[in-house]
């Protein structure tokens, strides 16, 4: 067989694919076989120089041409669907997602699935773990992705990126068995549950109404027992847990830590791997308290809960799309608080979650736990592609922004939002070359942001013609994502 290294020194390669572009980092010889992501003007490819025994492993076509044959190796163009990647993660194990063993961490969310290898690079020599595939079921259902082409999609631009460092997979705001299910069958590490459904609403109940469900309650003596009168210190501050505060904690979680141990009793027995497991209690109205939050960690700890990392609800909005809203010093007390008490039971890290674009956050989240801590970013990078729309297709943004206005109000329910889109200037009255102004305003930016779906989704093909206008212009797109993710990292790293 001929040596595929000198294939590559020799500039073989560009004359074996011409018409095709290589992309160069994403070169990759193991056992005398050779692997590479190129493309033509429409669509990418995995190409494979080897011999035949590896080449039948892989859907596609074997492409006729000289020299390679009678060294005992052939060319082959396979596409980039889920089969072939199980293939390629056999024969290249560090393509396989992994556990993020309590380092910092950073997740960055792909709506697209396009943009893996520009994440990656914005991630560059930084020491925090980078989890690459990262979809919440919400969006699942917004977008008619499913778990495996949110995995494959992430893997296939890992390839491309050519790099060897480990990375994760989140499957998030899991609420049912059947996704956590899916999620571990398409090689998901990361599993954020989410039982916010079952965190009761104190609000709507009086005062008798919570003491008859807290005296319902079978283990009522064992928690009182265990909680009641008990001292904890957070700083200078010495906090009694006295039975008044501690009725209304029990009442608003027992349901939703019952929930959470269930599904995690299932994800164990059912992966018998190891995995990173995390516990989301951010969705909610009023910000965690101390003694909530101390409730919570001790309660899954006492129930043999291996969590990874807890997500709160802190005080202050944190709305998509925007920086942090409400006062940083209350934030920051809080979290110190919080902070201390994660450093109680050890062993995980707090999550922020809505982590996009809170950049008056990140230096005081990180130095607040001491380096350690995962962030969750989602839309961030379907608008930076948007951003690539408004400079380069007027009229194709003007429409997308239209559609998304009149989905807005519909769109933004299932959001914490105080959006005021009576702001908003006509884009009709906008000059072409300030539409990239909508990309740096407020009320523009979550409307295009929790719209996403109403947009991938709509009958008028907007979702090919993104695609298309973003393949047209990768390098645009690669740099503006590289960006962003580099500004959100060089605030926390």
């Amino acid at each position: 067989m001929a040596n595929n290294k000198e294939l590559i020194t020799a500039g073989s390669l560009e004359a074996l694919l011409k018409g095709y572009l290589i992309y160069s980092d994403s070169i990759i010889s193991k056992d005398d076989s050779l692997f590479l992501i190129a493309r033509d003007k429409k669509i990418k490819y995995l190409f494979i120089i080897s011999d035949q025994g590896i080449l039948d492993r892989f859907q596609g076509e074997i492409l006729e041409c000289s020299g390679l044959d009678q060294e005992g190796s052939k060319l082959k163009k396979c596409p980039l669907i889920w089969e072939n990647l199980t293939e390629l993660r056999q024969i290249l194990p560090h393509l396989n997602p992994s556990v993020c063993k309590g380092k910092a961490s950073f997740g960055a969310g792909d709506r697209l699935g396009i943009v893996t290898s520009a994440h990656i690079e914005g991630f560059g020599k930084r020491d925090i773990f980078p989890v690459l595939a990262q979809q919440s079921v919400r969006e699942l259902d917004r977008t008619g992705r499913n778990w495996k082409d949110v995995m494959g999609s992430a893997i296939w631009g890992y390839v491309e990126s050519g790099k060897k460092v480990a990375f994760g997979s989140d499957a998030d705001h899991v609420k049912e068995e059947n996704d956590l299910k899916s999620a571990a069958d398409a090689g998901f590490t990361m599993f954020t549950v989410d039982p916010s459904d079952h965190i009761m609403d104190l609000s709507v109940l009086s005062r008798s109404d919570i003491s008859s469900k807290y005296n319902g309650l079978d283990n009522k003596v064992s928690l009182e027992n265990k909680y009641v009168d008990r001292i904890i210190t957070l700083g200078n501050e010495n906090i009694q847990i006295d039975k008044d505060r501690f009725v209304p904690i029990v009442v608003k979680y027992t349901n939703a830590i019952e929930r959470v141990v269930s599904l995690y009793g299932f994800l164990k027995d059912y992966l018998k791997r190891p995995f990173d497991f995390e516990v989301s209690m951010d969705e909610i109205e009023e910000p965690v308290t101390s003694l909530e939050h101390y409730f919570i960690s001790s309660e899954l700890t006492s129930a043999g809960i291996k969590f990874n990392n807890l997500a709160l609800r802190y005080p202050g909005r944190w709305e998509k799309a925007v920086d942090y809203m409400g006062d940083l010093d209350v934030f920051e007390r809080q979290l110190a608080g919080h902070a201390q008490i994660s450093n109680m039971f050890e062993g995980y890290k707090l999550s922020l979650h809505s982590g996009s674009e809170k950049f008056s956050t990140y230096k005081a989240f990180s130095r607040l736990n001491n380096g350690t801590f995962h962030i969750k970013t989602a839309g961030t990078s379907y608008l930076e592609a948007l951003r690539v729309i408004a400079e380069t297709d007027y009229d194709l943004f003007r429409q997308i922004f239209t559609y998304s206005f009149e989905c807005f109000e519909e769109d933004r329910d299932s959001y914490h939002l105080t959006t005021d889109t009576s702001r908003l200037k006509g884009i009709d009255g906008m000059s072409d070359s300030r539409l990239k102004d909508y990309l740096d305003m407020r009320e523009s930016r979550q409307v295009l942001h929790v719209t996403f779906g109403s947009i991938l989704t709509a009958q008028m093909g907007f979702r090919e013609k993104i695609y298309r206008k973003l393949f047209e212009d990768e390098k645009l797109h690669y740099r503006y994502v590289k960006e962003n993710i580099d500004r959100h990292l060089d605030l926390l790293v």
